[in-house]
């Protein structure tokens, strides 16, 4: 692996000797963790020999929690999110969640397919995010448990009705969020539909590396990509494709998320455009703090990555262990189809006809610099 800038270039996995000799694999527990209407909602915990820790919930199919060791052995908690079942309900501005159908934006919430014009909720302005007003991570998803030798992990399933915050067509999705012991976190999707419709699936997680309680403008960051796509004050697609070289955008080799982040009008909310080719696996992006030594590694067959710097935080937020989540106080890297592909020709293809497989991988790796 290039360490591309990042302080320091050697690389070691998780301290093994801190792992109890009885965890010989992947290890997944249910538990309760409450009630969506007349729906159970249960937390499972997925935990490795190298002591990584991921809580996921059929709610939103939610990663509540990933628990990691720094450099020096300390455990810490890496993503943001909520203690209970209520607080997601209440309020959650996707911490963690599978979002869809669409992620991200779709202009004016509405698109033209095969002639026919669909109008869908709009729940941002005059604008659809993320599938609407009540989108994947609204519902309560089936579940069953997967493992094996070296892996363990869950499979969520939903069927997304004909007509579903507008968009047209029965979508059955299955997702698989599996963890390995080389410290990697798998999260797949796959879908079919009786009728054409745009499809736009990934997880949602706010990262923080240091642990939390402090922002995370000093994590230092690299984005696979020479362009991105433009966007006007509503973050909706111009249909142009910048490159990044000799911008605040560029982060080819490592640069702290906040070194140039006042010159970008709102922050980072914005779409790259990988230089690998859709459909192949490999490396989009990574995440390195300076201070716990942690780093994240993001490979995808996805064509873009929505790089957010948290900027809509504003303190109104009490998380995990009452933490008050501050501007910046997370990052997300989701890896995605373009903004508003429905709406724009020259963008990849992003709908899905019956007879074909929506399938998409993202693979997240957990690592330390000494």
């Amino acid at each position: 692996m290039l360490c591309l800038g990042f302080q320091g270039c050697s690389m070691r996995q998780q301290n093994k000797e801190k792992t109890p000799d009885t965890v010989t694999k992947v290890s997944i527990m249910k538990s309760k963790f409450g009630k969506s209407g007349d729906r159970d909602v249960y937390l499972f915990t997925l935990t490795n020999k190298h002591g990584i820790t991921v809580k996921i919930t059929n709610y939103g199919g939610i990663i509540t929690q990933i628990l990691m060791p720094d450099k020096n052995g300390k455990t810490g908690d890496i993503v943001l999110g909520y203690d209970s079942l209520q607080q997601y309900l209440e309020k959650n501005p996707y911490f963690g969640a599978i979002v869809g159908r669409y992620a991200n934006r779709i202009a004016n919430g509405e698109f033209v397919l095969d002639g026919k014009k669909y109008f869908l909720a709009k729940n941002d302005g005059h604008n659809t995010l993320h599938g609407g007003i009540r989108g994947f991570d609204k519902v309560v998803w089936d579940f069953s448990e997967i493992s094996d030798s070296s892996s363990a992990g869950l499979k969520l399933s939903y069927l997304s009705a004909d007509g579903e915050e507008g968009y047209p067509g029965n979508l059955k999705v299955n997702a698989n969020i599996v963890l390995n012991d080389k410290d990697e976190l798998s999260i797949s999707f796959d879908a079919i539909t009786d009728k054409a419709t745009p499809v736009n699936i990934c997880n949602h997680s706010y990262f923080n590396l240091s642990g939390g309680g402090s922002d995370i403008l000093n994590h230092e960051l690299v984005i696979d990509a020479d362009r991105y796509t433009e966007v006007n004050d509503e973050f909706i697609p111009t249909g142009n494709l910048p490159g990044v070289k000799g911008t605040p955008m560029d982060f080819n080799t490592a640069k702290p998320v906040g070194e140039r982040i006042s010159q970008v009008k709102g922050g980072y909310d914005h779409n790259y455009v990988l230089r690998k080719k859709t459909g192949e696996m490999d490396e989009a992006a990574r995440l390195f703090d300076p201070g716990s030594g942690r780093m994240l590694t993001i490979s995808t067959t996805q064509p873009g990555v929505q790089f957010y710097s948290g900027n809509f935080l504003d303190g109104s937020i009490k998380g995990k262990g009452g933490i008050v989540y501050k501007q910046h106080y997370g990052l997300c890297l989701e890896t995605q189809h373009f903004p508003d592909s429905p709406n724009q020709p020259s963008f990849p293809v992003s709908i899905l006809r019956p007879g074909f497989t929506y399938s998409q991988k993202t693979i997240y790796r957990f690592s330390v610099i000494e």
